[in-house]
């Protein structure tokens, strides 16, 4: 690919918030906006929302567009920023009627001039949700993180993954998505625990928006398979000795109880480190339940093993149809012993079939042709009709901007300090590690590589962990 003429074009906001997930993807959207002659600002999303204030007219790029999302909306809408939005979310979701309260907000959706869907699923989806506006423009691009799982870019993690081979040997990967149940802080779970013996408990943050019979159901369906995994993680350190076990936890999860029953094993191994693509790379199988990376492990042809010790039909079909039926299905520990001995043994590769491979068609979009990332940059140049700048907000409006903005962020740090606080400043290093400029460079030079391109790219520090990519 070579590089296009570079003309001044609106600047870019691409916010990150759970850096190993989102990081890389979002990156390859900010390298592919700058060929298009776009300036992006790319970082931590907390960071870069506490200094939207200095931050120039942009289009902000975001993941959500939740009722958690509206102040910080509003903020925007009076400094002069426009919105365009995905959802990080919309790939692996809630039944219709509880993803409408969990995570969409018709306040916050007002102020979103554009829409991206991973594929027609979740542009269905969306279509369907009474109060969406019928003009509101949504587009059928597919997302950058699904840009990440096709032969031609996933090349871009071969470095890792060999890194991985040599580090850890022939590896079984065993994803969890147990946050609900055993969140990084108890507020964060479904419920918070009772505070008077008798009381019933309180939604925690991860069950607001949903009924309190579904939220129970699904604390104990989550429950059921979180005990049935932390019984199969010394089953298969045992009926394995020639692998490794990596235990790779949900990002928002409470790895302490892993690394518990790691120290009492021989090879199993606990870690969150970097993007899930270059693991799925080096693992002989993956084993999951209900989890949004046997998606990427079926697209990249790696197997899967959804391991359905306990089954809740209602949660199970609704909730967590896609990824398990893109797995091959167990239902017990032997099953899954057999089938998993099989995969490693040679006999028995990545689940397949035409009923997969169009269930798969039907949510995600771009997994050939051109890129996820170039069909949104298409779409934004388009919406801009060519624009150099956005409009200058009315004095008052930007002034009252400013002060929201700056109040926010003291609000934010303070909150972030006190007792019982569901994001403490802990959790959100945790979500956000950050990065150094100089690794940020090495990743844009070996993403040009895989993409052919000899753009020059500039990448500065604005901020603390704050960067801008231009070319």
């Amino acid at each position: 690919m070579s590089a296009s003429t570079v003309t001044a074009k609106v600047p870019l906001i691409i916010p990150v918030e759970n850096q190993v997930r989102e990081l890389d993807p979002k990156l390859l959207l900010a390298i592919i906006a700058a060929r298009r002659g776009y300036t992006s600002i790319i970082g931590s999303h907390r960071k870069i929302d506490f200094r939207i204030a200095s931050l120039p007219r942009s289009l902000y790029l975001c993941k959500s567009f939740t009722v958690m999302n509206l102040k910080m909306f509003q903020i925007m809408h009076k400094l002069g920023q426009r919105i365009a939005s995905w959802d990080e979310e919309a790939l692996v979701h809630l039944p219709d009627d509880m993803y409408f309260s969990r995570r969409l907000s018709p306040l916050s959706l007002k102020y979103v001039s554009h829409l991206f869907a991973w594929g027609e699923d979740n542009a269905r989806l969306w279509r369907q949700y009474p109060a969406m506006p019928q003009e509101k423009p949504i587009h059928i691009t597919g997302n950058p993180r699904g840009d990440l799982l096709r032969p031609d870019m996933c090349t871009f993690y071969e470095e890792d993954a060999e890194a991985l081979r040599r580090q850890h040997g022939k590896f079984i990967l065993l994803n969890t998505n147990f946050n609900h149940v055993n969140a990084f802080f108890p507020s964060q779970n479904l419920f918070r625990p009772a505070t008077k013996e008798g009381r019933a408990p309180v939604f925690g943050k991860a069950g607001k928006g949903m009924s309190r019979d579904f939220a129970e159901a699904l604390r104990d369906h989550k429950q059921a398979i979180f005990e049935h995994f932390k019984a199969l993680i010394p089953v298969l350190d045992a009926a394995f000795p020639d692998h490794t076990l990596i235990v790779r936890p949900h990002p928002t999860e409470n790895p302490a109880v892993y690394h518990d029953i790691a120290s009492r094993s021989r090879r199993v191994k606990v870690t969150n480190e970097g993007n899930v693509v270059p693991w799925l790379m080096a693992a002989k199988a993956l084993v999951h339940n209900g989890c949004t990376t046997a998606v990427e492990a079926y697209t990249m042809r790696i197997p899967a093993i959804s391991y359905r010790a306990s089954v809740d039909d209602k949660i199970d079909e609704s909730f967590y149809r896609l990824p398990n039926r893109l797995s091959h299905q167990c239902f017990d520990q032997q099953e899954l012993l057999d089938t998993l001995g099989k995969i490693l043994a040679g006999k028995l590769g990545a689940a397949d079939g035409a009923e997969r491979q169009a269930l798969v068609d039907e949510y995600l979009v771009a997994q050939d042709g051109r890129l996820a990332c170039e069909r949104m940059i298409d779409v934004l140049e388009t919406a801009m009709h060519g624009k150099s700048a956005l409009p200058a907000p009315a004095p008052l409006n930007h002034l009252a901007g400013w002060s929201l903005a700056n109040g926010r962020r003291l609000v934010k740090w303070l909150k972030g300090y006190l007792p019982g606080s569901h994001a403490p400043p802990e959790f959100h290093r945790h979500r956000y590690p950050g990065i150094t400029l100089n690794e940020l460079r090495n990743r844009i030079e070996r993403f040009q590589r895989v993409l052919g391109d000899d753009t020059t790219l500039k990448a500065e520090q604005i901020h603390d962990q704050i960067f801008r990519i231009s070319a």
